[in-house]
């Protein structure tokens, strides 16, 4: 799908996202030693999720409060909730709980609160965003060097 270019590096993280689910499930199905895995989860919630939902939260959300951002506060809640659980327990039945969860949340912004706030926001309003992401956005690569998931 075609995104606002004013958004789009959302939707390249989203792209990454979607890959650290996919590895935590094969890490998950390969029956990888689960501090691997916890450690992983927890780096890319560190360098990937955390900003990803600070500028979400902060640079789109002011422009339109209704169902979907609501949804989209109460989801980025639920996972940092869930971190703090892998975190403090290591349980590997979290694992596949957190690859879906940010699976689900993905899928959810990109095909349905993503073109609703296209349609919601006036091009200045649009703009406005894509100058305020461009500011705070940084193009992390994700650099982890233990790849258990191959």
């Amino acid at each position: 799908m075609k995104r606002n270019d004013n958004i789009v590096w959302l939707s390249r993280d989203h792209h990454s996202g979607l890959l650290c689910s996919w590895k935590v499930r094969q890490g998950v199905k390969k029956e990888i030693e689960p501090g691997r895995i916890k450690k992983y989860i927890l780096y890319f919630f560190e360098n990937h999720l955390e900003d990803h939902f600070k500028a979400e939260e902060e640079v789109l959300f002011p422009y339109l409060e209704d169902a979907y951002t609501l949804r989209i506060r109460s989801e980025h809640q639920q996972i940092k909730m869930l971190i703090y659980q892998i975190e403090a327990s290591g349980d590997p039945n979290l694992f596949s709980y957190f690859a879906s969860l940010l699976e689900l949340h993905i899928r959810f912004e990109e095909r349905h609160c993503f073109p609703h706030l296209e349609e919601k926001f006036n091009n200045t309003d649009l703009n406005k965003i894509g100058r305020d992401l461009n500011y705070i956005h940084t193009d992390k690569k994700e650099i982890y060097d233990d790849e258990f998931w191959k």
